[in-house]
């Protein structure tokens, strides 16, 4: 009896060791195979529900390629990766293993020639980096087995053919796909993007509007429809004529930041890759894992950059809202060393929210709106040379033009109030026309402390209205209060100003903020030379000295440093008008 049941004990055992396979992952006995030693299990023969992708469509010696392992449906426990030459049976190159948690390097021919899984827990999604071998190995994909349980697994599970950028030696094994024809550095075969399908099948933005990227080399296209199949996710086409870069961006607005961006551009080795990335604003974005994006094609010809893809990334402006509809941008620019550089010119922009599901022909163009344009002018003329000389005769000319009046009152109070009051409705005009354009509440700091300006500039006359006597006692209450509005809705309005011409400059050295600086430079060296000229007075007067009498006798220098302020402060103005009209 004890004999038997050690038998049975030893049987149990071994068929526990059999059915257990290699839930650590280190089969390196099917690394030729790329099948699991499962006690004589059989691959599936149904179509595989996983899918292999590659973050490139070609490489040259050096490179590296993102690999991802995804089920279409369910899950995974196990799983190996390899990249092949077609029609070869061993594995080249070697992985870089960036989920060691999941992933493990497996030596099948040289270290880290193969990837595989570190457990059996279910994944849905796995990615690797392969690093190409420095020299030429012809053209691969990249192969994988997967198995869902024990007894069922799909083998070499395949990628779309990567093609490469440099000839194999003469020594090497031909491959079954020859190598398409060179042109211009392409860097994948020619993609076909075209305009057939816009406003049925899928939504297109062009620009010229309605161009079509088949036949016209000047056009800039994107497109956005659901997948064949009825799968989910977004299919994207790219198209433009770049010297580095096209990208296209998700914004709930029409300025830049907390936007969601796909990028077609040049690696260091100058091929087209697709990168996911995140804008806060006029930075470079910030790079984000490609995760759920396959089906990518590449390519780059007479200057042209397209790409398409299918991604299944939730596309956010917030890091954490999830819409279907956003104003779109198309940018194009230089890169180096496989970064994006600042884009030169404004990028292309929908005129309204775009339904990226949806059969929509969008039009949109690369300047400002007209009514933004107004806006700016008018909060620019209204706080910068309306209010500003307003503020300077209230200060500087009371005792200048003392005697001399319109309407029975002095002229300087006169000239202050209607000044003051026209820059209260310039800024009233402008304030409307910003909700007007955007629709709603557009982010940042602009509109925020534009809405403070606003609510300040309307109390400041009604403390005008109520204010006392000129012999009250609580005179200088008024006075405080009114003076110490006045100096902060001019900071704030300043801060404003300067804000929203960085965000209507889209040159790469931002000159309208710059001019402004100066604007503000020169305000500020007036009001010193009069406050200069006020204290020289002051002294004079308490003195009681000759020079004061022989002074307040002779023509004042207030209304000549005045003519020289409002020339230079015209001059600014208009350059300033100008750059705003050419955004």
């Amino acid at each position: 009896m004890g004999n038997r049941n050690c038998f049975f004990f030893l049987l149990i055992s071994c068929n526990f060791m059999g059915v257990s396979g290699y839930p650590n992952g280190l089969v390196t006995d099917s690394c030729s195979s790329m099948t699991p030693q499962h006690g004589g299990a059989n691959a599936q023969t149904s179509a595989a529900p996983f899918s292999v992708t590659a973050s490139k469509a070609t490489y040259s010696p050096g490179d590296q390629i993102t690999v991802t392992l995804q089920a279409k449906s369910g899950t995974f426990r196990g799983f190996l990766l390899q990249a092949r030459q077609i029609g070869g049976g061993a594995a080249v190159g070697s992985f870089k293993i960036t989920d060691p948690t999941n992933t493990q390097g497996l030596n099948c021919n040289a270290a880290n020639s193969a990837v595989s899984q570190k457990s059996k827990s279910a994944k849905s999604v796995i990615q690797a980096t392969w690093n190409a071998p420095s020299s030429g190995t012809g053209n691969i994909e990249f192969s994988a087995t997967f198995v869902r349980v024990y007894e069922t697994f799909w083998s070499q599970v395949k990628s779309s053919p990567i093609i490469s950028n440099t000839p194999v030696p003469a020594t090497s094994a031909p491959t079954k796909l020859p190598r398409p024809p060179l042109s211009s550095n392409p860097s994948s075969s020619l993609v076909f993007i075209s305009s057939t399908g816009c406003g049925t099948n899928k939504t297109c933005f062009s620009n010229p509007a309605g161009c079509d990227a088949a036949t016209n080399a000047d056009c800039y296209f994107m497109s956005s429809a659901s997948p064949q199949g009825g799968s989910d996710g977004i299919q994207f086409e790219i198209s433009g004529k770049s010297n580095g870069y096209i990208s296209i961006g998700f914004s709930d607005d029409r300025d830049m930041g907390n936007d969601d961006i796909y990028i077609c551009g040049q690696d260091g080795n100058g091929n087209i890759q697709v990168q996911h990335a995140f804008s806060t604003g006029r930075s470079t974005p910030t790079i984000k894992p490609l995760e759920n994006v396959n089906n990518i094609s590449t390519s780059f010809n007479d200057g042209i950059i397209k790409c398409s893809f299918i991604t299944r990334n939730s596309i956010s402006t917030q890091q954490r809202a999830v819409d279907t509809s956003y104003y779109i941008f198309i940018a194009n620019g230089p890169t180096n060393g496989g970064a994006i550089q600042y884009h030169p010119s404004r990028p292309f922009i929908t005129e309204d929210k775009v339904n990226l599901l949806g059969s929509q022909l969008a039009s949109g163009n690369a300047n400002t709106p007209a009514i933004i344009k107004t806006h700016g002018a008018l909060m620019l003329i209204a706080w910068m040379t309306t209010g500003s000389i307003g503020m300077i005769s209230a200060r500087y000319f009371k005792q200048v033009s003392k005697g001399i009046q319109i309407l029975g009152k002095d002229i300087w109070f006169q000239a202050h109030v209607f000044l003051m009051l026209l820059t209260v409705a310039a800024t009233i005009t402008a304030f409307v026309l910003a909700f007007v354009s955007v629709r709603g509440w557009s982010g940042g700091a602009h509109p925020v402390i534009g809405c403070i300006v606003m609510g300040l500039a309307l109390i400041q006359p009604l403390i005008a209205v109520f204010r006392c006597a000129p012999d009250s006692k609580r005179r200088i209450v008024f006075n405080l209060v009114h003076a110490i509005n006045a100096l902060v809705i001019k900071v704030l309005a300043v801060t404003s100003i300067f804000l929203g011409l960085q965000l209507l400059d889209n040159s790469p050295n931002q000159w309208l903020p710059k001019v402004m600086g100066g604007f503000v430079g020169w305000e500020f060296l007036i009001y010193l030379v009069l406050d200069f000229n006020l204290f020289l007075k002051k002294e004079g007067k308490d003195q009681g000295t000759i020079h004061y009498e022989i002074k307040i006798n002779t023509t004042p220098p207030e209304p000549m440093v005045l003519l020289i302020y409002i020339l230079g402060n015209l001059m600014f103005l208009i350059a300033l008008l100008v750059g705003i009209g050419q955004t």
